[in-house]
């Protein structure tokens, strides 16, 4: 196989994905890894044609650990796109490729005053169409639990003026609705009315254009340095936020899962996991009451000893 073929192949593969309905950033992203491997594949092969393509698969993997220092999650994003696309193209032996484990670490919140300071980082500037669409952008991520990209690809024609909910078309194609409530429905309107132009997407740039998530991503760094907050600000912190902040406020994990667009509550349950001053709280308040509980029956116990 040559590496005019395995081009070829490579744009086949993506196309099949593009028809059989994957979003737009599993192509991109399945694509940038193709690619990536394709580049290193030319410069390690001089002639532009191999025999095993599993040996430059391996050596590719090592050139990654080693070379880039890669994390072990893309290492396993990219040995699993990899191992697809060589099965798709019928590359003997590929079935035995085995896929890296993820680590998993526990994504991180901001707290309730932080989210607070985010939205209101700059209330104190004029407050143009920019700025409102802006602040709209971080209002409807916290309160809503929106992905980025269903922030971005968000139409008029999404949402229940009247009902203060939106219709959501997420991950696999799968409908769900989610709930706004008055504060972002006002500040919606007021957006909505200083826009005036009746426009498809609800959130678009200068040129009329739906905003990108890496535009998003950059707008709320900004906000969270506004805001004096030390963290790593991302789209993906005020879904979790939401998430958490619905548990804690006793929201049932199920309806969070129904808000989020999960298939498995399993997933649910890792986005929702609380930060350790909540479970310490949660811990002494739980003993506190086992304690009084103890004092209870003790009291009880004496008062009828005495009589």
């Amino acid at each position: 196989m040559d590496e005019i073929e395995i081009k070829q192949k490579m744009e086949e593969y993506i196309l099949e994905m593009d028809i059989r309905g994957y979003s737009r950033n599993t192509l991109k992203t399945y694509k940038s890894i193709l690619n990536g491997f394709y580049k290193y594949f030319k410069t390690s092969q001089p002639s532009g044609i191999v025999d095993n393509l599993l040996n430059v698969f391996k050596k590719y993997i090592q050139y990654l650990r080693h070379e880039k220092e890669v994390s072990q999650n893309y290492m396993s994003l990219t040995v699993n796109v990899l191992k697809l696309f060589f099965e798709y193209i019928g590359v003997e032996g590929s079935d035995k490729i085995q896929i890296p484990k993820k680590t998993k670490s526990l994504p991180k919140a901001l707290s309730e005053q932080e989210v607070y300071d985010l939205l209101h980082a700059k209330d104190d500037e004029t407050q143009d169409l920019l700025h409102i669409r802006n602040k709209l952008m971080l209002t409807i991520l916290y309160f809503t639990g929106l992905r980025v990209s269903e922030l971005c690809n968000l139409e008029l024609n999404q949402i229940d003026f009247d009902n203060h909910a939106i219709r959501i078309r997420g991950k696999g194609d799968k409908d769900r609705i989610v709930l706004y409530e008055k504060n972002t429905s006002d500040l919606l309107q007021e957006y909505l009315d200083k826009r005036g132009t009746i426009i498809e997407y609800l959130f678009v740039n200068n040129k009329g254009k739906p905003l990108t998530p890496r535009y998003v991503e950059l707008m709320i760094k900004e906000y969270a340095v506004c805001a004096g907050i030390s963290k790593r600000v991302t789209p993906h912190m005020l879904r979790h936020s939401f998430a958490t902040h619905l548990l804690r406020n006793g929201v049932d994990i199920r309806g969070i899962q129904q808000l989020l667009g999960h298939s498995s509550l399993s997933t649910t349950q890792i986005y929702t996991s609380m930060d350790m001053g909540t479970i310490r709280h949660c811990y002494n308040g739980a003993w506190g009451r086992v304690g009084e509980n103890k004092r209870r029956i003790h009291n009880k116990t004496n008062t009828k000893s005495t009589a």
